[in-house]
């Protein structure tokens, strides 16, 4: 079996330039709502981004390691560089350190990569198994049933959940989501069913290098997918599917889909040669971590400058919006989308130049 799979980068790609445009919306206050996420309870096409992401973390962590696992010394070293990233992420423009969100993004990734490496080289599959589904049943359970302390109750409210209570007690509501101060999406014990869905993407990873016809892999991966989906629609009955707590119904019902659409893309690329049109999504896929680290630096440069207007001083993000976008829409909504297309199209030439010269920025 190779050790690099074509469809994986793509599906990367796809999963990365789907990323970028919902968080890069040209006006947050006109965006259709299969690009927003869920408000609470629920699961929009948005909200499948980060855990396909984080699954194919655990795919890539299959396949990269293989045979000849790198040292948990080098591991460590490239989940710090992950973290240290995303804070650089929420410090940047102002470095507040007495505010910074210490959650986020590549803070998560950072974490899911180290833990479920260290799973990978030191347990067994069986292990693994086992372990996804003790962290699965341990966190409904813990969600569910133990009483919030200053609550009195177990409950799945956004500010008096268990996970909101154990970040507000660890990191302190300066630390946390500024939307919200007092939970984060991104927090300390949501992480631990967040490992749930990388641990997905490691079982998803080894199964596709076992030494068994193509189309029987498929097919397993396929049916595992679909099982997974309903398991996730059954739980969401006692459990509902959040992105923000990443509630077991989320990682089982998240995890399905990335596994079906790993599948499908597998069959496409891999097995059936269709490979002609991949190479503008791979240039996404291959400097993924870069794109997603810049996509988030050059909003906040553009907001620090000011352009002048006559109803005031505006960004000029916000100014080229409107004057350069938004002037050939009527639609709000399709200016908003316009803008966020012309975002991702920018990075798409940038991409694809790096890749054809080769120039690829590993973290």
């Amino acid at each position: 079996m190779q050790n690099r799979l074509l469809s994986l980068d793509v599906f990367r790609g796809l999963t990365v330039a789907a990323m970028i445009l919902v968080n890069n919306p040209g006006d947050w206050g006109h965006v259709y709502p299969p690009l927003l996420h869920a408000h609470w309870n629920g699961c929009t096409p948005t909200d499948l981004v980060f855990p396909f992401f984080l699954f194919i973390v655990g795919v890539s962590i299959a396949f990269a390691m293989g045979k000849n696992p790198p040292t948990v010394l080098k591991i460590a070293r490239r989940s710090a560089t992950l973290f240290g990233l995303g804070l650089f992420l929420s410090l940047y423009p102002k470095f507040n350190f007495e505010t910074v969100r210490i959650p986020g993004v590549l803070q998560r990734i950072a974490i899911v990569y180290f833990v479920c490496s260290l799973l990978y080289i030191k347990t067994t599959r069986k292990t693994q198994i086992g372990l996804l589904a003790l962290v699965l049943l341990a966190y409904y359970v813990l969600m569910t049933f133990v009483p919030v302390p200053g609550v009195g109750y177990a409950n799945l409210e956004p500010e008096t959940n268990l996970g909101a209570w154990v970040d507000r007690t660890i990191l302190g509501t300066n630390h946390l989501w500024k939307a919200a101060k007092v939970w984060d999406p991104e927090g300390i014990f949501s992480t631990i069913p967040a490992v749930g869905t990388g641990l997905l993407g490691v079982l998803t990873g080894q199964w596709l290098r076992v030494d068994k016809p193509v189309a029987e892999r498929i097919a397993w991966l396929f049916a595992a997918g679909n099982g997974l989906v309903v398991a996730g629609l059954i739980a969401d009955l006692f459990f509902p599917i959040n992105k923000s707590l990443w509630t077991s119904s989320y990682v089982l019902y998240a995890g399905g889909w990335a596994m079906v659409g790993l599948a499908l893309c597998y069959w496409l690329i891999d097995v059936q040669g269709y490979r002609k049109w991949t190479t503008p999504v791979v240039a996404f896929g291959v400097n993924a971590i870069t794109v997603f680290f810049l996509s988030g630096i050059i909003p906040r440069t553009l907001a620090l400058i000011k352009i002048d207007t006559p109803e005031g001083p505006v960004s000029s993000q916000l100014w080229m919006q409107k004057n350069l976008i938004g002037v050939w829409f009527v639609n709000e909504y399709n200016a908003s989308l316009a803008g966020a297309l012309t975002f991702l199209a920018i990075w798409f030439v940038i991409l694809y130049v790096m890749y054809k010269k080769g120039i690829i920025i590993k973290v």
